[in-house]
């Protein structure tokens, strides 16, 4: 079970659709294009933060049930992540100490292994997409989300910048599963074929070591 990580913009979506026609295996997307509540939460981030965060989390704990079953499956965004996020909307005024919490309970319960549970939760490998902070703002542009422009909303350029900051730090401290860090500057596989067969050599390397 493999879950990848990254900032917006980071070309998780893409790795996860190269990774599983390379390795013939089932993707698990995170619910974006189907979200209804996070362009909600982009209006009223106060309001809605802790509820995108708890669907979130509902939708990530099914595929991971899910792709618990198979041989071998991507999840284009792994369960931690949510937390990073959370706590930056918090510390931005947009949740309560208490939500936060809620949360970070809700979390640890969903996540601990038991005996005799009949799947595993957490991956068997976190690939981490780490990228510059231009090149999220290039891409976040390029896709076309509107609630994500921070043309529309200029508050998002910082919320951008010290998410991406954070992911740093994130990644360094997780300890969850094996972990390989892909630097998508140096290896854009997004725009790039020569990339792409690095990245899938790279992955395959650390799968094959582990």
């Amino acid at each position: 079970m493999i879950a990848l990580s990254g900032p917006i913009g980071a070309g998780k979506t893409t790795l996860t659709e190269l990774l599983t026609k390379h390795w013939d295996s089932q993707a698990y997307y995170e619910s974006v294009d189907d979200n209804k509540i996070l362009p909600l939460f982009y209006k009223d981030p106060k309001r809605y933060a802790f509820l995108l965060q708890i669907y979130f989390l509902n939708k990530r704990m099914d595929s991971i049930k899910a792709a618990s079953g198979l041989s071998r499956s991507v999840m284009d965004r792994s369960i931690y992540e949510d937390s990073l996020l959370f706590h930056l909307n918090a510390d931005m005024g947009r949740a309560t100490d208490t939500e936060v919490s809620i949360y970070d309970s809700l979390l640890s319960n969903m996540m601990e292994e038991l005996p005799r549970l009949s799947y595993q939760k957490n991956p068997d490998l976190l690939i981490h997409i780490d990228i510059s902070f231009d090149t999220m703002l290039k891409r976040i542009k390029k896709r076309g989300r509107s609630y994500e422009q921070i043309d529309a909303d200029p508050e998002l350029y910082d919320y951008y910048k010290t998410l991406n900051q954070r992911y740093v730090k994130w990644f360094d401290k997780y300890d969850q599963s094996p972990k390989i860090k892909i630097n998508g500057d140096q290896l854009d596989f997004v725009e790039s074929v020569d990339a792409r067969a690095k990245v899938l050599d790279l992955i395959d390397a650390k799968v094959a070591e582990m």
